[in-house]
Parts: C-alpha cells; structure tokens; sequence
C-alpha cells in the first residue's frame, strides 16, 4: 500500500524521524502535565467544575487547554494568554511608531516583539490566575468542598504554577517549532482538539444509539456531513487567485533573461485561521470580566457566555470579517509586490508598473478578501447550526469553528512539512499523481 510504503520512507530518513520522535516525546509531556492536578486540590472535588465546562463558551475554553482548565492541572490557563498578547503586539504595529520600526528591523526586531510578547503573557497570566481560582473556588463550594480564596499562600503560589505551566506549554511550542516538526504553537492547539475529538464522538454515538427515531441514520448523516465540512474547509484554507505576470526579456552578456509569463498567487483566505483566533480572543474578554463566575454578573455578560447565542455569534461573525481585513493588510503589501515586479523586470499585462500595479493588485486582494472573509465566517459558526439540529455540545464544535479551521490548516501544514522531506531526498510523496499537499502559506511542496 502507498501509505505504509511512505511510512517506511519516513522512517528511513534520519533527520526526519527525529523532529517525529521529539515532537511525539514533547506532546507526551504536555498531555501529562493536563493531568497533573494543583497542589492541594482534591481531584474528586472537581465534578462541578468538568460539568461547567461541559457546554457553553467555557467549553472552548477547555478544548483549546486539551482539557486542562477542567482538570485544574498546571496547564490549566493553556496557550491562549499567549495567543492574547500576539494579538495585542500585532495590534501595536499598526497604532504605534515604534513597533512599526522594530517590524521592519528583521530578524533582530522579530526577536524584540517575540520578547516583549512573553513578558506581555506573563502579565496576563497573573491577571488570568486569580481569576481562574476564583471560578474553581465557586466549583468546589458547589460540591461541599469549600476552598478559601484570598490573597494567602495558596493564591499566591497557585498562581504562580499557572503561570509558570503556560510558559512551560509555549516552550514546548517552541521547541516543536525549532527542533520537531515545526508550527509548535499551532501544533499545541492542535493536539488539545483532537484529544476531545475521540469521546465527543463516542458520546455522539452512544447518545444517537439510545435514540429509538432511527438515531444511528442520523448519526451517519452527521459523519457524512461533518466531512463535507472538513472537505470544504481544506478548499477555504488552498483557495487561491492567480494574476498573470509577465517579464521582459533582457541581456545579459551573451544570456538572455526573462521573457516568460508567472503567475502571483494570491490567497483568497490570506490571513489564515488567524481572524477566528483573534476574534475569540476578543470573545473570551467577557468571561474575564464576569470573574469566571457562575452567577452570571450582567445581562452582558450572560449573552457573550453562550456560544449558541444570536449576539455572540452576530458579534463573532463581524470580528471575523473585520480581523480578515486586519491581518490581510499586515501580511500583504501590495506596494512592496509592485516594488519587487518592477526591480525584476516584471509587470503585470495591461497595467502600468509602479503605482497603478500596487493599485491593482489592492483591488484584487479587496474584491477576493471580502467573499473570503464572510465565509470564514460562515465556517466559524456552523457549530451553533449544528447545536440546533440537536448536535451533542462536544461533537458540534467539529462541525466548523476555530476547531475545524485550526486542524485543516496544522494538518495540512504537517503533511507539507512531511511531504517536502520526502521530496528533497526523491523519495515519492503521499500522493502518485502529481497531486501536491499546500499548507496555510500556500507555497507548494516540491
């Protein structure tokens, strides 16, 4: 078979079968450090807590931490502070001089951004911490198992674990960047979705099972229409639009250069996943305000803590869209393509190089963003759709969502990874008829 025969080719390149084993050993670590509950917490105590996080936004929250936060473990607080202070960082790029230098400095201002996101997560962390102890003492009350939450030692070095076990997780991202099979960050996410994927899809089933109205009909269908989705959402993550470019033929001394037709490809979902990560982001600012309680503060805040909601999902929907023009600016700069075509002799037929191609290529990226944007939207809210078909909480958030659109794009991004290795050592692909996997950046493996 094609996928054992590449299975052996994998393991027959040596480089590559250590970035595989170091990644699996760095995942080993932090699925067991999701158990490793917090010194001095009673773990059969936390039935009210595993039941809040059963349903609602506080169960994205807990997906996203692989079923950390539930747990109470030191990796309760996951890799979104992280994620919340580069979009913050981002954000500073575009309003404050000074972060637009060091974006332009290169690798040295990348570094600096990177150093200043880390320091930015810790004072999120130690916002994020008492909060998150807070919610878990309101749990443990609910059971009988009272824990007193002020500013005593518990507190204090609770939330210093917590602390310290998100940037433990992000690096251990960062080793998967730089030492497994890179995207660490993403391929963390990655793997607190997909281990809640096998018991969303064992309760699905047993609960359809029960059901004496030709359940297990129904849950075939939600099998067929879940990878339709999956289906549609690889097609949104490699969508591209192609513009013709053509160069002019020079000398150079007795060789001639250029005088061939290329194409720009441009990505019909440039930004990615990014817009719904931010736009989460943004949404989980409510349950910060609400302290995490239970008791539902404000009308406010009782209406961005259901995910099933119109205003949350009306809201979400927006944010996407406007975050999708947000990040496609900061990534794509027309003015510098036009400036590259120009120095390389190259011009796009019909339009005139300099300013009008910049223009030109602007109001293509606009004209193909905006469908892009409304149906990344689209996708990100499919799981409210299937909740009202009376979808299982779990199950419902594959059906689309930041879940579905971050696995697309890690997976495929993994399988270009893979792929290119194979490749460069003329070994064959995953696939024998040409065909070749594209990731999120759209750059093809060769």
């Amino acid at each position: 078979m094609k996928f054992i025969e590449t299975i052996k080719n994998i393991w027959k390149i040596e480089e590559l079968r250590n970035r595989l084993l170091t990644t699996f050993l760095f995942v080993l670590i932090y699925r067991f450090g999701s158990y490793v509950v917090l010194p001095g917490i009673d773990p059969t105590a936390l039935t009210a807590l595993r039941a809040q996080t059963a349903g609602g936004l506080m169960a994205l929250l807990d997906m996203f931490s692989g079923g950390a936060f539930s747990n109470a473990s030191i990796f309760a607080l996951g890799i979104m502070p992280y994620i919340s202070a580069s979009i913050i960082v981002q954000l500073l790029t575009i309003a404050v001089p000074y972060f637009q230098k060091m974006q332009q400095d290169g690798e040295s201002g990348r570094q600096r951004m990177n150093q200043i996101t880390r320091y930015l997560t810790v004072a999120i962390l130690i916002l994020q911490g008492p909060s998150y102890l807070v919610n878990l003492s309101v749990q443990m009350h609910a059971v009988g198992a009272p824990l007193v939450i002020g500013w005593n030692w518990f507190t204090i070095s609770s939330t210093i674990i917590l602390c310290a076990g998100s940037m433990f997780v992000m690096w251990l991202g960062e080793r998967i960047t730089d030492r497994g099979i890179g995207n660490g960050i993403s391929f963390i996410i990655l793997i607190g979705i997909i281990a809640r994927f096998p018991g969303a899809l064992i309760q699905e089933f047993s609960s359809r099972l029960n059901d004496a109205g030709g359940g297990l009909v129904v849950f075939l269908l939600e099998v067929v229409i879940l990878l339709f989705v999956f289906a549609v959402a690889i097609m949104l993550v490699q969508g591209t639009r192609k513009i013709p470019v053509q160069y002019a033929k020079r000398m150079v001394g007795n060789r001639q250069y250029g005088g061939v037709r290329q194409y720009i490809p441009l990505k019909v979902n440039a930004a990615n996943v990014m817009p719904i990560i931010f736009a989460q982001a943004i949404m989980f600012v409510p349950l910060m305000i609400a302290g995490f309680t239970t008791d539902g503060s404000s009308a406010f805040a009782r209406a961005f803590s259901n995910n099933d909601g119109f205003w949350y999902n009306l809201v979400f929907f927006l944010l996407i869209i406007a975050f999708t023009y947000f990040y496609t600016a900061i990534i794509i700069n027309p003015q510098q393509m036009a400036e590259n075509l120009k120095q390389n002799n190259g011009f796009i037929p019909g339009v005139k190089p300099g300013k009008k191609t910049a223009e030109y290529i602007d109001t293509i990226m606009s004209r193909i963003t905006l469908p892009g944007s409304i149906f990344l939207a689209i996708v990100a809210i499919l799981p409210a759709f299937a909740r009202l078909a009376g979808v299982s909480m779990g199950f419902a958030q594959f059906f689309g969502g930041t879940s579905l659109l971050i696995m697309v794009g890690v997976i495929l991004d993994t399988l270009q990874q893979i792929e290119s290795h194979l490749l460069m050592r003329h070994y064959d692909g995953f696939f024998d008829n040409g065909f070749k996997i594209k990731g999120r950046s759209g750059a093809m493996a060769y």
